[in-house]
């Protein structure tokens, strides 16, 4: 008889537990189509242009594939949005100028700064490639570490905001100097989701121009939509209005299976009462 109780027992366990899992599977689809997803545009409207410093760095979205022509040894520089919970990836594919006109092998680089200009790691890829007197192009990629939310303000961690992709040739030869190329470049992110989550979250995303902004709405008393435009050098913006993670289906699936193994367990250890070859009054 115990047995059996500890078995029916142990099968309502395992199918209380397993309707949460279910809970938490079907919610992961809605967790992912409530963060934006880029695709590549087709209108045709993607930049085909680089700047030259981080001030005057093109705008691109992630998902766009950004194009550009230049001299060897520019430095070309683009910017991109990027928000919490996501793990940016970089990738560029650089066409190199005629074998026949290059004097010696080239080292190409991609690095990646944050809103605050900062050189931000790469967690793996190859941000630096050698390309030799034969080889026609040279594919560079970096993977971001995943944006986190809040910070302390002495680290050096990804932060929501605006993110300056430098491209350019390191040890050239002066012949080399000034010989036409082109690149490819696109961003694309991976959302990590509640993994990555923290308790905190920046007032406002890392965006060049923020402080002045908020500085000259502080003293008009207006509202900071008309300064923006102005203030603010990159008119694109992370999306940070979303307040859903999957911490909270897997906090929910947490409480019910402890609540369980609670029941379980006193249920183990409770006994069966008085035996029945016991009378009352002994």
């Amino acid at each position: 008889m115990r047995i059996r109780r500890v078995l029916s027992t142990t099968a309502l366990l395992a199918g209380l537990a397993g309707a949460p899992a279910l809970l938490g599977a079907a919610a992961f689809p809605a967790i992912a189509d409530s963060s934006p997803s880029a695709s590549p545009s087709d209108d045709g409207s993607a930049p085909t242009e680089a700047g030259t410093s981080f001030r005057t760095a093109t705008e691109i979205e992630q998902g766009e594939q950004a194009t550009a022509g230049a001299s060897t040894g520019d430095y070309l520089y683009w910017q991109f949005p990027a928000d919490s919970g996501q793990q940016p990836t970089v990738k560029a594919t650089v066409k190199l100028p005629e074998a026949s006109k290059r004097a010696s092998s080239e080292t190409w680089q991609i690095d990646v700064y944050d809103g605050l200009r900062r050189r931000q790691a790469c967690q793996y890829g190859a941000q630096t490639r050698t390309a030799g007197t034969d080889a026609s192009s040279v594919e560079l990629s970096c993977t971001l570490r995943t944006v986190r939310a809040w910070s302390e303000t002495w680290a050096n961690d990804p932060l929501p905001g605006t993110y300056y992709i430098r491209l350019t040739a390191t040890g050239l030869g002066t012949a080399d100097l000034g010989l036409p190329m082109s690149a490819q470049l696109q961003v694309d992110s991976e959302d990590i989701g509640g993994s990555a989550a923290v308790d905190g979250s920046l007032a406002k995303p890392l965006v060049p121009g923020i402080a002045v902004t908020s500085a000259n709405s502080e003293e008009d008393g207006s509202d900071d939509s008309s300064d923006s435009k102005t203030a603010t050098l990159s008119s694109l913006r992370p999306d940070t209005s979303a307040w859903w993670s999957d911490r909270w289906v897997w906090t929910g699936i947490g409480g019910v299976l402890a609540a369980l193994a609670g029941i379980w367990g006193y249920s183990l250890t409770r006994g069966r009462g008085r035996p029945s070859r016991i009378p009352p009054g002994a």
